[in-house]
């Protein structure tokens, strides 16, 4: 994917016993260093094709309900992830040289959080069908978005808060 190709939309993953949507909300300007990112795939998204402005469906993941939690925007560009040169971090990466480095990190700033829509959820509506998240075997912590789905997303919050 080339920059001008790039999604509007991402779905970002977080553990919320590392970094909830809250913990977002409550940070300094509500955003967060985006650390941690140890796959290839994911890591060249963030430095080719996230753009700051982009629209982030923030995910809790590897919790007893799964599913997206928040609304978020990218804040910066990439920048060296130093948790892979801190031996102490459990994201050190050995292999890593300071002078080259392997892993990248950029900024997300959480702009709302939203009633959970659990994962269940979304692979039951028929509007979301085909989104990465949903397909069997995704596992990748930052996926794109297609605009028709982050709209059927945004939609569904639309038709929660005008109830």
């Amino acid at each position: 994917m080339n920059a001008s190709a790039s999604p509007r939309y991402w779905l970002m993953k977080s553990e919320p016993d590392e970094c909830a949507i809250d913990d977002a909300l409550a940070a300094p300007d509500a955003t967060v260093a985006w650390t941690g990112v140890r796959n290839y795939q994911a890591r060249n998204y963030m430095r080719d094709d996230m753009q700051v402005g982009d629209g982030v469906l923030f995910y809790h993941s590897s919790c007893p309900e799964p599913g997206i939690a928040g609304i978020a925007r990218i804040a910066s560009g990439t920048r060296p992830d130093p948790t892979q040169f801190d031996p102490a971090s459990p994201y050190h990466d050995p292999k890593s040289p300071p002078e080259q480095p392997r892993w990248l990190l950029l900024d997300v700033q959480a702009v709302r959080k939203i009633a959970l829509i659990p994962l269940a959820d979304l692979r039951a509506d028929p509007a979301l069908e085909g989104m990465l998240l949903l397909k069997k075997g995704s596992r990748l912590s930052i996926t794109p978005v297609d605009a028709v789905h982050w709209q059927a997303i945004m939609k569904r919050l639309d038709s929660v808060t005008n109830a």
